[in-house]
């Protein structure tokens, strides 16, 4: 869900990205410190004319269409412009910039470095839709810029990186929604309220399987020129290596540019499960996978498949899977010992008290969730700049999901079990959590 680029050999990355630095702890205390604004300070810090100007960091798919249109479906009810475009590649940039002067009139600032745009004082607020492995350079420099931020999922890749970007924003004390947006979804809030009021009783298990007939990067590739982007850009703190459109284009398959599916499809899957039951953070993880199906010349080096289980110290189990060799039996259910929640349609959950050993005649049949309506995802974001309040997924939200997917990358990069330790927000393996 981004702008769409990307390449390694393996899918493992240097442990010393998981387990975050003395350096990072210090930095995080010294931010931690400062002052936050607070929600009149938000309020004021939005431009001349009490309108909102947004920069767009990352034009691709998402960022372009998602981003972009979503955001543009409430322009006449909050008084915002698209001031500025941010891509490596012209292309993306170009087709950015045609919206913007089809729908303001004018051209954007166009931009290949988030620097650029960044040092300019005429934006309030970004669009993150980066790929993965930018999201916490881009999200922790717009927050020391003082820009209100609206970032896509999974939060980050690098445990000590998260740490940074979330004091970042903490000690700005800006607007900051993370795009998790089936937060916003009425029949998940719907979801929310029913298990508040116990219908559930106790879960056991909660899972997803989410398969398809292949990987999703495949869709974003296409037919690129080195001469139009600027690779070193792109590339942020990664290895060189040469110029490939499959790896630019195709960055989701890539394991220095993102984690693969139990990460970019699971983390809308976890913060969902955190949002419904209300648990914050999983105590341990196990994660195995592989490539079985899909072995070709753009040399993918993410999973085709992939599984991970977390167990929660409330006392229940959850389990992400993603098969793209087969795309049948796609399943997504909570389990409780009164009642079970399906949401295989995100949109239309039902409830029923199927297997449930404890069910007390409450639930009768399969009943539809009532849904309990509140603002999109993006119209949510842009109210809350004006009214200083919370916005649906904060920024701590994004931690949540973020250590609950770094926990299953770093055991499937090990083949061990991890374990979260929220004091010194670090992740270990079984091995040395003593």
């Amino acid at each position: 869900m981004k702008t769409h680029q990307a390449c390694s050999t393996t899918p493992s990355l240097p442990r010393r990205q998981f387990i975050q630095t003395a350096a990072g702890l210090a930095l995080g205390t010294t931010l931690a410190s400062r002052s936050p604004l607070s929600a009149a300070e938000r309020r004021r810090s939005i431009g001349a004319n009490d309108r909102i100007r947004i920069g767009i960091i990352g034009c691709g798919d998402r960022g372009c269409n998602a981003h972009m249109e979503g955001v543009h479906a409430h322009v006449a009810a909050t008084n915002f412009e698209i001031v500025a475009v941010c891509d490596p590649w012209r292309l993306a940039r170009e087709r950015a910039n045609a919206k913007v002067k089809a729908w303001f009139g004018r051209d954007a600032r166009q931009c290949a470095s988030y620097r650029e745009l960044l040092s300019w004082d005429g934006i309030d607020a970004v669009m993150i839709a980066s790929p993965d492995h930018l999201h916490t350079t881009h999200l922790e420099a717009a927050a020391r810029a003082g820009k209100h931020i609206y970032v896509e999922k999974p939060l980050a890749m690098e445990m000590d990186r998260l740490v940074r970007a979330v004091d970042a924003v903490k000690a700005a004390g800006t607007v900051v929604q993370i795009g998790t947006q089936i937060r916003s979804l009425p029949g998940i809030v719907g979801a929310r309220e029913l298990v508040k009021s116990g219908t559930f009783g106790k879960w056991s298990r909660i899972e997803e399987c989410r398969n398809s007939e292949r990987p999703y990067w495949y869709r974003y590739l296409k037919d690129v020129r080195a001469e139009d982007v600027d690779w070193k850009e792109f590339l942020a703190d990664r290895p060189m290596r040469p110029f490939r459109s499959d790896l630019y284009s195709g960055w989701y398959g890539y394991a220095d540019f993102s984690h693969g599916p139990i990460s970019g499809l699971g983390a809308h899957f976890i913060d969902m499960v955190h949002f419904i039951t209300g648990a914050k953070f999983p105590a341990s993880c196990v994660c195995v996978g592989g490539t079985f199906t899909w072995q070709d010349e753009h040399q993918f080096t993410l999973p085709d498949c992939a599984q991970a289980t977390w167990i929660y110290p409330e006392g229940f189990l959850v389990s992400s899977s993603n098969n793209m060799g087969n795309g049948y039996g796609s399943v997504r259910k909570f389990y409780g010992d009164k009642g079970v929640l399906k949401v295989d349609n995100w949109s239309a959950p039902t409830f029923s008290a199927e297997g449930a050993p404890r069910r007390d005649g409450k639930i009768r049949g399969d009943s539809p969730v009532p849904g309990v309506a509140r603002p999109d995802h993006f119209l949510d974001w842009l109210q809350c700049m004006r009214t200083g309040q919370t916005p649906h997924a904060p920024i701590e939200a994004g931690y949540q999901h973020a250590v609950a997917v770094l926990m299953a990358q770093e055991s499937y990069r090990t083949g061990r079990k991890t374990i979260y330790d929220h004091q010194s927000r670090t992740i270990r393996t079984a091995s040395n959590a003593a």
